[in-house]
């Protein structure tokens, strides 16, 4: 391998060659790198076969054989992880992939942004109210959004804490499909509120009925249901 192709290929520990702009200054770097040492021993979030599957996934979409839908908050909360507001989102992109697959007649990868957001780069290290400087709130994955000296502190424990409610999410929505909450023969799992009072009601159940009637004529003339069929 050339030095030039060494500085550009990607490999694990790539990421550790580029300048980082937007690091907290944890005050307790012994206490940072103990949680990071333990972190290193932690079961992944996703496993190499995922991430070699999504990596497909994108393949297929960049060739234009495929639509890639992503959805979720710009930053997420320790507070967002509960069982109706992840749920909620997925219902979201659900119903929005319904409306694309019906439109665009090709494969929907959907991708949740979520399980993760819990960081966020900021124009400025610090914050000003009044006469009080502290450093800028950063995420719950850094530091407490209070305007407190002691909850702006970065935390290094808020790491581990990430972790935990990444993988409580991840786990709650792997939950939800395996059980078939994203199966498309009961669309009325993912029906919120708000669809049910929307002028584009009408239209957006003539589609899901469509996309319905499509899999039961498909699965009546193969002789087996739609999840069992190969490429």
């Amino acid at each position: 391998m050339t030095g030039a192709q060494s500085e550009t290929q990607w490999h694990p520990a790539s990421w550790q060659r580029r300048v980082a702009q937007q690091q907290p200054a944890y005050p307790d770097q012994v206490a940072l790198e103990g949680v990071v040492a333990q972190m290193s021993t932690l079961p992944p979030l996703v496993t190499s076969w995922e991430v070699e599957n999504l990596r497909e996934q994108i393949a297929m979409a960049q060739q234009g054989k495929a639509f890639l839908l992503q959805g979720g908050d710009c930053a997420e909360s320790f507070d967002d992880c509960q069982s109706d507001a992840i749920a909620k989102k997925l219902k979201i992109l659900l119903q929005m992939s319904v409306v694309l697959l019906h439109g665009l007649k090709m494969p929907i990868i959907r991708m949740g942004r979520m399980a993760g957001q819990y960081a966020k780069p900021r124009s400025a290290d610090t914050e000003t109210r009044g006469d009080v400087i502290l450093p800028s709130y950063r995420g719950d994955l850094v530091n407490r959004s209070p305007f407190t000296p002691e909850d702006r502190i970065p935390d290094p424990q808020l790491l581990l804490r990430g972790y935990e409610r990444a993988a409580l999410t991840i786990n709650f929505v792997r939950a939800l499909v395996d059980g078939g909450f994203a199966d498309l023969h009961h669309p009325e799992y993912w029906d919120l509120d708000f669809v049910g009072h929307s002028p584009l009601k009408r239209e957006y159940r003539e589609i899901v009925q469509s996309i319905s009637d499509s899999l039961d004529f498909f699965e009546s003339i193969s002789g087996r249901p739609i999840h069992h069929t190969t490429r």
